[in-house]
């Protein structure tokens, strides 16, 4: 198993500290059993935001990605997106923000999307990509604004294939999204950095989590 950086390995020792990241048996959108669970909605106070927030600004500063602006799509995405726009002010580099709602709104300014015009190269934040299907939808809203998508970044990359009408594919949401959509894409963490902090002996977890993850790995898993 390839060397996880430091970066990866505390977001996933965090995670797993706050209740994000659990271990048991959970069931996925495709319908698979899934030895882990990532709840994002779990960073539910200041303090973890803040720190989450800081996560997602090194690796976007890491991976050298040039945007223009942030979109958080709705639900997850908003807060995320939010707390990385304050995060990155913080440290020089301030971006304006957008999100959508899921529902038109019929007063007031009307419409789906709030806060800034998207214009540019428009990063997207969120949690996970499960099969790209939110994704897709992110980038046919800025499109339809005559922005440009740029690049999505996820807390953590599942590594694994994709469904579509009940049968896997033989590439990722992550892939699907780099090769075909033509989005850069990166990741505070990946389910090798998982693997590797179970493989550790990690907080919280036992050595039948590692034989779980890594069984599940070898089913599901691309490269």
């Amino acid at each position: 198993m390839a060397l996880s950086e430091p970066l990866a390995q505390e977001f996933v020792a965090f995670a797993v500290e706050c209740g994000v990241l659990r271990f048991g048996e959970f069931k996925t959108k495709a319908g698979r059993m899934s030895p882990y669970f990532f709840n994002a909605g779990l960073f539910d106070d200041g303090a973890r935001l803040l720190r989450l927030a800081g996560f997602y600004a090194q690796r976007i500063i890491d991976s050298g990605m040039a945007f223009d602006m942030v979109f958080g799509p709705a639900y997850k995405g908003i807060p995320l997106g939010a707390a990385l726009v304050v995060e990155l002010a913080r440290r020089g580099r301030n971006v304006p923000f957008a999100y959508n709602r899921k529902e038109a709104k019929d007063h007031g300014e009307g419409g789906t999307l709030v806060g800034a015009p998207l214009k540019g190269r428009v990063l997207i934040v969120d949690d996970v990509m499960s099969a790209g299907t939110a994704a897709g939808e992110s980038i046919a809203l800025i499109k339809a604004a005559g922005a440009i998508p740029y690049g999505i970044c996820i807390a953590l990359d599942r590594q694994e294939k994709a469904t579509r009408d009940g049968s896997d594919l033989p590439y990722s949401a992550v892939q699907y999204v780099q090769q075909t959509l033509g989005l850069e894409v990166c990741a505070i963490a990946k389910l090798e950095d998982l693997l590797q902090y179970l493989e550790n002996g990690g907080q919280a977890s036992t050595p039948q989590d590692f034989e779980r993850v890594r069984a599940y790995r070898a089913r599901y898993g691309v490269n």
